[in-house]
């Protein structure tokens, strides 16, 4: 009599697998929710790539702030006043003809952080 040092039985498969559950490499990864360590590298690279246009946006908005604030206070100085409406019904109409409606909420912003600086 023999006895068997062999695991567990196995049965031939016979055709595709079953998708029960996903493999662990096409499982999300938490930080980019790729399935693919490809797709979590370019998703990597673009947020990074974002992340440094964010940081060019903030000081641009910034630095538009700052002439913002000159214009001001000069056309104060000068006797005028503070806002000028009708720039800025230019620069919202600029910014919608560029992006469309989301265009002019942006413009809203950029002038609300630039009115009253000085």
């Amino acid at each position: 009599m023999s006895t068997s040092t062999a695991g567990p039985t196995t049965r031939p498969t016979t055709g595709p697998t079953p998708a029960t559950s996903p493999s662990p490499s096409s499982a999300p990864t938490p930080d980019t929710g790729a399935h693919t360590p490809e797709a979590a590298g370019l998703i990597a690279d673009a947020r990074r790539r974002i992340d440094d246009l964010d940081g060019r946006i903030i000081g641009l908005v910034q630095e538009r702030m700052a002439v913002s604030a000159v214009i001001q206070r000069e056309r104060i100085t000068s006797g005028g006043r503070r806002v000028n409406l009708s720039r800025e019904m230019e620069i919202l109409a600029h910014y919608r003809d560029q992006l469309g409606k989301p265009g002019t909420a942006l413009a809203m912003t950029l002038l609300e952080l630039s009115r009253g600086q000085i």
